[in-house]
């Protein structure tokens, strides 16, 4: 298993920041955690996936109308994972850790599994970004290739194209197989997971049992076969796609860096690790706080890599401070302007690491 370290010899970047930061919460006499913001999302997003998963089993209506509502409620629950779930398994939601136990099962309940989330996201991504062979969200694949020194196959040249559809169906095989195939491996990618209690064991279990029972059994018996199997696959579409996008913005765009670890390798990154995460990670439409509401500010995910225990409803505020000491410290502070340009960005990135290497 490759051994990744970072050059903390000389690590006043991240000490100078984290100050400032400090400062800023003390003089607002404020927490860090969430506030009625976050609360408030709750209120509104938890109650209205249950509303929309009521009607459609209750509710006699038109197909377009089912078919809307079905891709409405896979929009929910992506909402619910950026902003509840996120800040939750973060332990960024609340000061009381029973509450974010809680909320962090919010995963379990969209078909994930919050145990294994927390050791591939928390551990994992937030420590080893965009180290290709490390970073479980970047791993390879022989239908993806995300940087440069992953494997060129020929398929990869039409990756741009065909990748909207692996992003749709990425929910599907998270909660079909992806997490399964973590549990019975009890590794992310290379890497050996935490081990797992009794408790996690029964939980895992309950929580897919109860997701199959909810999203499939009890639908089928209410609508039928084909009406259920239409609407399961457009609200996984739309559930998948969100979800997708939204993290790959933050990585796979052509302003990020990325680093390699072979499987026996022993890497030490030249930058401390704060440094790495300006390197690897990107905001994008910070100013668009439609977006930003329902992507629980992960469209500030450089302030997100940099201080994941702070709750996403205080980015935009911490957002001046990180640029002002990247700026201070002569780092470039990766911001695209809005949506449709950090698309723009990824898809560009995506084509390019289609294109085979040249020999030489």
């Amino acid at each position: 298993m490759a051994k990744v370290s970072f050059n903390n010899s000389n690590a006043i970047f991240f000490a100078d920041l984290k100050q400032s930061v400090e400062q800023y919460f003390a003089q607002a006499s404020i927490r860090k955690t969430g506030n009625f913001k976050l609360y408030l999302k709750t209120i509104v997003l938890i109650p209205a996936a249950i509303l929309i998963y009521t009607l459609l089993l209750t509710v006699s209506m038109p197909v377009w109308t089912s078919l809307v509502l079905c891709g409405l409620l896979g929009f929910v629950s992506a909402s619910i994972g950026f902003n509840i779930m996120h800040d939750a398994c973060h332990g960024s939601y609340s000061r009381k850790k029973w509450v974010n136990t809680i909320l962090g099962y919010s995963i379990n309940a969209l078909g994930g599994n919050a145990f294994i989330w927390k050791f591939k996201h928390n551990i994992i991504h937030h420590t080893y970004t965009n180290v290709d062979g490390m970073d479980d969200d970047i791993a390879r694949s022989p239908l993806l290739r995300q940087c440069s020194t992953q494997l060129w196959k020929p398929a990869h040249k039409y990756q741009h194209v065909y990748v909207v559809f692996l992003y749709a169906i990425s929910s599907l095989a998270w909660v079909a197989y992806l997490d399964f195939d973590k549990y019975f491996k009890q590794k992310v990618n290379n890497t050996v997971m935490q081990k797992m209690k009794l408790s996690d064991h029964i939980i895992f279990w309950g929580s897919k049992l109860l997701y199959v029972f909810f999203y499939a059994i009890l639908p089928i018996a209410v609508l039928g076969f084909t009406k259920w199997v239409i609407g399961f696959l457009v609200m996984q579409f739309v559930l998948g796609f969100v979800l997708a996008i939204v993290f790959q913005l933050a990585h796979v765009v052509e302003e990020t860096e990325f680093e390699y670890a072979g499987p026996n390798d022993q890497v030490l990154i030249e930058n401390e690790w704060a440094v790495h995460q300006i390197k690897t990670t990107s905001n994008f439409a910070p100013r668009n706080q439609i977006l930003s509401w329902f992507a629980g500010g992960l469209n500030y995910q450089v302030e997100h890599h940099l201080f994941p225990r702070i709750s996403h409803v205080h980015y935009p505020a911490i957002s001046k401070i990180v640029s002002e000491k990247c700026k201070e410290y002569q780092l470039q502070y990766n911001s695209i302007k809005t949506m449709r340009g950090a698309i723009a960005s990824h898809f560009r990135m995506m084509k390019q690491m289609g294109k085979q290497p040249q020999m030489g």
